[in-house]
């Protein structure tokens, strides 16, 4: 696989709402009011209810998923800070980009910048990631 610092992998774009937030909080049993009530988004100071910090994460990871495993490669690791709140109607995408690429021990490594933002260009979720395919 050719790769190289700067170059950027294929983004991954979801509707940031209910039904998402419904999907992810029944596989991790997480019906926080927040989540899921706009009265309760609004007492906490938002427009209304709000997305999962941990579902930026799991948006990150698709996007990594879908970009190794056709080459048979693995996620070695990924993290991300949670910046801003994903509200209701966003159109989120998750981006990354190569900064690092080293070969050890029969795997190529791949370091990358990831993040997740909205159409307007607010990150909600900078991290990093590293990924490793075979040689």
């Amino acid at each position: 696989m050719d790769i190289a610092v700067g170059d950027e992998i294929p983004e991954w774009v979801r509707e940031a709402g209910f039904h998402a937030w419904n999907r992810y909080a029944a596989v991790n049993d997480e019906f926080v009011p927040i989540h899921m009530d706009d009265e309760a988004g609004k007492a906490s100071g938002y427009p209304g209810a709000f997305g999962m910090g941990n579902l930026q994460l799991s948006w990150l990871h698709g996007m990594l998923r879908e970009w190794v495993e056709p080459a048979e490669g693995r996620i070695v690791r990924v993290a991300c800070e949670f910046r801003a709140p994903s509200l209701k109607g966003n159109v989120v995408t998750a981006h990354g980009m190569v900064t690092a690429v080293r070969d050890e021990d029969n795997e190529r490594f791949v370091d990358l910048d990831v993040w997740t933002d909205t159409a307007d260009g607010t990150r909600l979720a900078p991290g990093s990631a590293t990924v490793a395919f075979p040689l």
